[in-house]
């Protein structure tokens, strides 16, 4: 409501003004099935909330107005919403000939529909047959298409009618950058495709219901708790019902074996259902204690109820779509999703062939929490349909237009008005400063804040959770879409789970915390974490030297020493996550001491702390300071001094500056004769002050067939919060399923 009040009345009389005057747009919006209607209700709210733009017709068809399966069309009635037609177009059979007569029979009853209404452009949502219907229906008596949730990839006949439909949809409407890339990809109009989220998600992302618990008793009892149950949803695969009334045989056993209150809801009316509906009669699922089976559940409700759940196993697109927006375990059976991107809270169980492997599935799965994830949406698809809806020249030709290949470049294609920049929330924990960013797709800071680090646990978290939700409210307002946060900290992390092992000594009270459940809590996004040195690797082969290279390995000379290691394009962690602790190789055993308790370690000669050490034996005996140099006196002697005293003819400050350079080159050395990368990356304030001294000591102790190594110094300025994003933005660009 907010962002409608905002639009500048200019920009609403100037669309009223091309379309015709006080013409309003005449939508029809057309469901067949409880799912679709899932989807194109929040449209639908939306619409009708402003009757100064547009007239709303709404035609109920399909299974809405089968008794079978729940005679849904109430729920529509319920919603207020006016039906204006009820058409029965389904054929009994729920075989394929009955899919075939039931798209015949819309086609025979619609015509007179249409005529009748006359809308200026019908809504058609998704991939079902009585969609296809209503798309064809529409193109062939010249009336605009929307088409709602194109460009997806899934198994089974639905990928064919949804292409089919995109190719008749004059306008479309998808949910994610990839949905959008394939409809570009299929030769449709950039300028016609929103790349908006999925509707549903609106509500999903904004449902808090405090009386939950009476709607989990409702449906599956008295005695349930929250996380102790599941919710089944399976249908019929139409290219290969025999296997798939297997495999819906083959997962109520395992549910029965698994032996926890299961709420079954009934298949779809898909070839197929049939059969389905009798295997569960014939295991008495109806009847048997553990079970509640019904027909339909109120979208509103569903949600709470696969909220709460200690799992949802099935094939329904709601399980690898919706459901991740509450991080609840999904276990996705068979192929009828193949090709859907997921979040991680999904496990895919593509050949569910025997009982013990949806079993152990359960087993793996059931009562986890992942983090919430936004693939799908973020909570603002329909503001941006209706602007889309408003942007639409009725004036324009009505023949489609087709963008044959090339293609543009993979930028956004949102509408003008609502350009947005793929970004990442990137956290950078160091030392002395707590810094977070957002950062767009091609690596720049789009804006950036900055405190002190706390010293303790509680202010530390406190702050992180402040400044994240600070840096994601202000992204709205820079145009930017957050997919997700990257946390870059020091100390041992296992980016698995989320959590700081082992802190070094310059952050406090940072051992064994969990980073990824309160983050994610706060924001419902994903959260990534990792090792500092881990991140500025990952940084360089997104966005520095490291780009399109096989293995290399990025060294960050700073405070103290760190890095990571890319090996085959992939980072390395380690068994117990602790490779490539880089400063800590040793290279004298009579060595100055480490933080780390050991002697001769590289970080004990060549870290900002060591310099800085080295710098205040010096002042302490009167040989730092030259001609061209002054301190203050309260001034504290840092690295920089050091340096700035070599660089003035301090023969002593450059005789340390030689050993911590050769210390590192050593380091370097054994990282050559481990590793064997092709590019040494050097990062870090002190990193063009070692570049020659390490190529040198390469020279004259490296093997020869590793001398040829090229050793840079990287020219990223941020490398810590980059990696940070990185997490995030290659998790999310290249997920293949």
């Amino acid at each position: 409501e907010v962002y409608f009040k905002n639009l500048s009345k200019q920009k609403q009389k100037e669309v009223m003004e091309k379309n015709g005057n006080n013409h309003k747009l005449r939508v029809c919006v057309a469901t067949c099935n409880r799912a679709d209607y899932s989807k194109l209700a929040p449209i639908m709210f939306g619409i009708k909330a402003e009757p100064q733009f547009f007239e709303l017709d709404v035609v109920v068809l399909g299974s809405h107005l089968i008794d079978d399966y729940g005679n849904t069309y109430r729920m529509i009635e319920q919603d207020d919403f006016d039906i204006h037609t009820r058409l029965h177009t389904i054929v009994r059979g729920e075989d394929e000939a009955a899919m075939v007569e039931s798209v015949g029979l819309a086609l025979v009853k619609l015509p007179d529909v249409l005529n009748r209404l006359k809308p200026d452009i019908m809504i058609v949502h998704g991939d079902r047959f009585d969609a296809l219907a209503l798309a064809t229906s529409a193109a062939l008596m010249n009336i605009r298409i929307l088409h709602i949730e194109g460009g997806e990839v899934s198994g089974t006949i639905d990928d064919s009618i949804r292409h089919a439909i995109t190719k008749l949809a004059h306008y479309h409407v998808c949910c994610t950058r990839s949905a959008e890339q394939h409809l570009i990809a299929m030769c449709e109009d950039h300028d016609r495709i929103l790349l908006a989220g999925c509707p549903s998600y609106d509500k999903l992302l904004s449902a808090k219901n405090k009386d939950f618990m009476s709607i989990i008793c409702m449906w599956l009892g008295d005695d349930v708790k929250t996380r102790d149950y599941i919710v089944a949803l399976q249908h019929p695969v139409t290219t290969d019902i025999k296997h798939s009334i297997k495999m819906f045989e083959l997962t109520l056993d395992a549910l029965i074996s698994f032996n926890k209150r299961t709420l079954v809801l009934f298949p779809n009316v898909d070839a197929g259902s049939k059969e389905m509906v009798r295997v569960m009669r014939k295991k008495g699922i109806e009847h048997h204690p553990n079970f509640r089976a019904v027909k339909h559940v109120p979208f509103d409700q569903f949600i709470q109820l696969v909220a709460h759940a200690g799992c949802m196993i099935g094939n329904s697109s709601c399980g690898v779509r919706e459901v991740g927006a509450f991080g609840t375990p999904v276990i996705n059976l068979g192929t009828r999703q193949t090709g859907r991107e997921t979040g991680e809270n999904v496990l895919h169980v593509r050949d569910a062939d025997t009982q013990d492997k949806i079993l152990h599935a359960l087993q793996l799965q059931f009562g986890k929490q992942y983090p919430c994830s936004k693939i799908y949406g973020d909570g603002n698809a329909v503001p941006r349909i209706l602007k889309f809806l408003k942007s639409i020249d009725l004036k324009e030709p009505l023949q489609k237009k087709f963008c044959f290949p090339p293609v543009k470049d993979n930028i956004s294609q949102d509408i003008d008005h609502i350009l947005e920049t793929q970004s990442a929330l990137a956290v950078d924990l160091g030392g002395t400063n707590l810094r977070v960013a957002i950062v767009s797709m091609k690596g720049e800071i789009v804006k950036k804040y900055t405190q002190l680090n706390p010293k303790t646990y509680e202010d530390r978290l406190e702050l992180i959770l402040k400044m994240c939700v600070e840096a994601a409210s202000e992204a709205v307002n820079v145009n930017c879409r957050i997919l997700g946060v990257g946390i870059s900290t020091g100390g041992r992390v296992n980016p698995r789970e989320g959590i700081v092992l082992h802190s070094t000594k310059l952050i406090q009270e940072w051992s064994s915390v969990d980073l990824r459940t309160p983050v994610s809590d706060a924001l419902h996004l994903p959260v990534w974490v990792d090792n500092d040195g881990n991140c500025a690797a990952l940084a360089e082969r997104k966005f520095g030297h490291g780009k399109g290279i096989e293995n290399f390995v990025t060294l960050i000379t700073g405070t103290g020493i760190g890095g990571g290691i890319v090996h085959q394009h992939e980072l390395i962690h380690g068994s117990s996550f602790c490779a490539a602790e880089l400063g800590h190789i040793v290279v004298s055993l009579d060595g100055p001491e480490c933080l780390c308790g050991s002697q001769g370690c590289i970080e004990a000669y060549a870290s900002g702390i060591a310099l800085q050490r080295e710098a205040k034996k010096l002042h302490d005996e009167d040989l730092l300071l030259v001609e061209g140099m002054s301190m203050k006196k309260e001034e504290v002697v840092s690295a920089a001094h050091l340096i700035q005293a070599a660089k003035l003819g301090n023969t002593k400050a450059d005789s340390i500056l030689r050993t911590a350079g050769t210390a590192l080159g050593l380091g370097v050395v054994n990282i050559l004769h481990t590793m064997n990368p092709s590019l040494v990356i050097l990062s870090g304030v002190l990193a063009s002050h070692y570049v020659n001294a390490v190529k040198d000591v390469i020279n004259r102790q490296a093997l020869s067939s590793v001398k040829t190594v090229d050793v840079v110094v990287s020219n990223l300025a941020d490398p810590a919060l980059l990696g940070a994003a990185s997490l995030v933005l290659d998790y999310t660009t290249r997920r293949i399923y």
